[in-house]
């Protein structure tokens, strides 16, 4: 993983271990989500400039707006931050 359980812990500002599977499966799902952005693999994102606030700002997201996320919006914003680490084709 790019970014660690204690990384998205402390981003989060979430002191306990209560959560941490489901922070650990949205650490997951951000880091898919932005390798399928980049269209690369975790190799590409670890490469990219931006990648790890990404990531940060994606599991941050899907904690934070579990009930009314707005993915379209997510999307637009990860596009924009990975812009300049997307390959041209798969």
């Amino acid at each position: 993983m790019v970014v660690n359980l204690d990384e998205m812990k402390m981003y989060l500002r979430v002191d306990s271990g209560d959560e941490d599977a489901l922070i650990t499966q949205l650490l997951e799902s951000a880091e898919k989500l932005c390798m399928d952005i980049v269209r690369g693999d975790e190799e590409t994102l670890v490469k990219s400039k931006n990648c790890k606030m990404a990531i940060l700002y994606t599991a941050a997201y899907f904690y934070e707006h579990r009930e009314e996320a707005d993915y379209k919006q997510l999307m637009l914003t990860l596009r924009s931050l990975l812009f300049g680490d997307r390959r041209d084709g798969f």
